[in-house]
């Protein structure tokens, strides 16, 4: 089997945050389900989807992708 491509941290960022799928789910108006899919790379938010979850963490939207070059 591939190796699922990681395109977003959202799972990392929640965890960093403390804050549970479900919580966090409530907050976007999402089903849970639909968090935990994003969290675990089988799905991905729309742009503006990903900035409306930037804003509702307190984080800037690039701590919400892998980045696809090394920080310098």
């Amino acid at each position: 089997m591939a190796e699922k491509l990681k395109i977003n941290r959202l799972k990392v960022v929640l965890a960093e945050k403390d804050m549970s799928h479900k919580d966090f789910a409530k907050m976007m108006k999402k089903t849970p389900n639909t968090i935990t899919r994003i969290c675990n790379n089988e799905q991905q938010p729309s742009l503006k989807m990903l900035r409306a979850m930037a804003i509702t963490l307190d984080v800037d939207i690039s701590e919400l992708l892998v980045p696809t070059k090394p920080k310098r």
